[in-house]
Parts: structure tokens; sequence; C-alpha cells
């Protein structure tokens, strides 16, 4: 009898083991799951740059004034998408994620200031590449919160990555012309060099879903963070250089950008 109820209790015990093993197995399938998700968004999101950039080298408007209108449309395009990503999807989900606080308005500011600092420590305007620095800088802050996003399962994270890929591409096909016409490089040199800029989406968002997964309200105020850094690129560098003297097609670029946002987050919200 001694015998069979010492069996038992080892039995019981592998049982035990067994499930604590299938528990952490379910857990690291499940971590796996989510990085890859990071990884597809974030990296599609990123890819829409060379995407961009690679439209921009084959692409040529005759005459010369549609060529400058094209430009300029897209520039307004990508700078609705912009204000669209900012009002509905990261300020909303910035504000939830500091429970309704009301230090999201000083840290909107902070993040406002705070590109406007980075902007003139760069010389963007002195570089002449504003488009360039300007994709980089919001890019990286939106990344690590799609990350966070993915961590804590939320509906909106795709709708994210869709935004950041559609801002990306108008803003890639225009860095590539700026870099271009500062005569500095070939055109192989500079797609190279946007390709490697696809990594930073992936390694921004890893960075969010570990550092992030157990920290809302930091996920919270990045977002609203970015926000604030995203309004000030729009009116300092995107909104101007979208203005065509006598011409309309840019600005209303900038209201079907902010309607392509809009769409796509119905569409989300409606699945």
């Amino acid at each position: 009898m001694r015998r069979f109820t010492n069996w038992r209790n080892i039995d019981d015990g592998a049982r035990e083991k067994q499930g604590y093993i299938s528990i952490n197995l379910m857990l690291c399938i499940k971590n796996m799951s989510e990085i890859s998700t990071i990884i597809i968004l974030t990296g599609g999101a990123g890819g829409c740059i060379l995407v961009g950039g690679i439209i921009a080298s084959f692409e040529r408007i005759q005459p010369d004034w549609l060529e400058k209108e094209f430009r300029h449309f897209l520039i307004a395009f990508g700078g609705g998408i912009l204000l669209g990503a900012v009002t509905i999807v990261l300020i909303p989900e910035g504000i939830s994620g500091m429970n309704g606080s009301m230090f999201a308005i000083p840290v909107i500011l902070i993040g406002g200031f705070s590109f406007f600092v980075i902007e003139r420590a760069l010389g963007l305007r002195r570089r002449e590449s504003p488009q360039l620095m300007g994709m980089i800088l919001d890019y990286v802050p939106e990344a690590i919160a799609l990350g966070g996003l993915v961590a804590f399962n939320s509906p909106v994270a795709p709708l994210l990555a869709l935004l950041i890929g559609l801002q990306n591409l108008p803003e890639g096909f225009n860095a590539y012309r700026e870099l271009i016409d500062r005569n500095e490089s070939s055109p192989g040199k500079t797609l190279f060099s946007m390709s490697v800029l696809v990594i930073i989406g992936p390694i921004a968002g890893l960075s969010g879903f570990f550092f992030l997964s157990d920290h809302q309200a930091v996920l919270g105020a990045i977002m609203l963070f970015a926000s604030g850094g995203v309004l000030y690129l729009i009116f300092q560098d995107i909104a101007p250089q979208s203005r065509l003297s006598k011409h309309w097609a840019p600005p209303l670029g900038a209201v079907i950008g902010f309607c392509v946002a809009l769409f796509s987050e119905m569409l989300v919200v409606n699945a």
C-alpha cells in the first residue's frame, strides 16, 4: 500500500512538472508569435520607405510643373496621414494609457519642444533634408509605440502600422528626391541608405515590446510625446514645403491623406 502511494506521488509530481513545462511552452510560443507580429508590422511599415524611394527613382512626370505639383501633393498627403495618425490613434490611445491624466498635455508640449531642439541641433534647415530627418524622427517613436501596443494586444496596432506605412511611402518618395537633388550620392547608394532605415522599425518595435509591456502609462506617454513631435514637424517642415503658389492640389492632398487615415480607422473598428 505504501509503495502504491509513493508511485502515485511520483505520478502527481510528474504531471505537475509536465503542466509547468506546457505552460512555459505556451508562453514561449505566444511571445514568439507577438515578436513575429512586431517584426512583420514594423518591417512592412518601414519597407514603404524603400518602396517610395524606388518609385521616385523611376517616376518622371512631364511637364516639369506637373512633376513639381505632384511632389508637393505627396508631401501634403503624407502630412494629412500624419495628422490623422496623431488625432485618431496616438493621442486617444496615449490619453487612455495614462488613464485620462492631465499630465498628457505637458507630455505633448514636451514632445513638440524636444523635436524642435533636435531639429535645431541637427541643423535640418542648413542641411536641406527635412523630409528625411523628419521621417526618422516620427518613425522611431511610432514604431516603439507599435511594439508596446502589440504587447498589450491592442486592436489598433495593425491600424497604427498601416498609417506608419502610408506616411512612410510619400515621405520615402520625397526623401529620395531630396537626397538626389543635393547631388551628393548616386541613386543606388541613396536607395541602399534608405534600405538601412527599414531595420530601425523592428529594432524600435521590439524595444517597445520588451521594455514597455508592463508599463502602460509609459507607453501612453511615448505616444503623446510622439504626437507633440509630429505636430511640430507638420507645421514646421511639411506644411510650408507642400504649399505651391497658384496650385490647389497640395492642400487637397492633405485633406485626402487625413480621410485615408480616418477611413482606415473606421475599417478596423467595424471589422
